[in-house]
């Protein structure tokens, strides 16, 4: 039934808070502050707000990248250039990888039997950092990163020009797969394709109902043999 399948990258198939915490944490250490998980998950809870606006477009990308430093080192109450911070950031960022238990064999097995295309919200010099360190670009038909293609997700015109750089596209084969309820299932519904939720913590989905649900990606072949 289904042959395209939209894959997003972070917390997907790789680990994004792992890598996340790592690149966080050698910025804040310049500044005299321990990364403890307090301060971590503050980083965390500040950096996913200001991508939920920007996918709400009420912000530009530039106004997250720095914003987050902004807030995060004023709660601190240090001095820091939130640009320098963000450049060091998405240095520290797109420099190695941590795959998801049992993501990239899922991978393996996915790409004999449909057409993979990477569909991510990251900004691009970290998601070509993080890609090729993990050598993912073997496994993709297509890579469709929301910098590069002028739209984020969850709009529908991200979706529509990811379909119009797909050959022999069909709505009706097409799955979003991913992790992100207000990125990956809420683009999905706005493009009229279907849906699955990676959904390791077994989170209520609220307003957004994904069309299936799944703990991880090593579980997708499964599902779509089901169907």
């Amino acid at each position: 039934m289904y042959k395209i399948l939209l894959i997003d990258l972070d917390d997907t198939v790789l680990d994004f808070k792992k890598a996340e915490k790592n690149a966080i944490g050698k910025i804040i250490r310049q500044f005299g502050v321990e990364p403890t998980e307090a301060v971590l998950h503050r980083y965390h809870l500040i950096n996913k707000a200001h991508w939920e606006r920007l996918e709400r477009g009420e912000i530009t990308r530039e106004q997250v990248l720095v914003g987050r430093f902004q807030v995060l080192f004023a709660e601190l109450g240090r001095e820091a250039d939130p640009t320098a911070c963000a450049r060091a950031y998405e240095k520290n960022l797109s420099q190695g990888h941590w795959f998801l238990p049992g993501a990239e064999e899922a991978l393996e097995r996915l790409q004999k039997s449909y057409r993979l295309f990477l569909a991510s919200n990251g900004t691009a010099s970290v998601q070509h950092g993080r890609m090729k360190s993990a050598n993912l670009y073997r496994f993709f038909e297509g890579i469709f990163i929301s910098q590069e293609i002028g739209y984020n997700k969850p709009s529908r015109d991200y979706f529509e020009a990811c379909f119009a750089r797909i050959p022999d596209f069909d709505r009706e084969k097409t799955l979003m797969v991913g992790d992100s309820l207000t990125s990956d299932m809420l683009g999905g519904v706005n493009a009229g394709i279907n849906t699955v939720w990676v959904n390791p913590d077994h989170k209520a989905p609220g307003a957004v109902r994904p069309t299936y649900e799944i703990e991880n990606l090593g579980q997708l072949e499964k599902l779509l043999a089901e169907l």
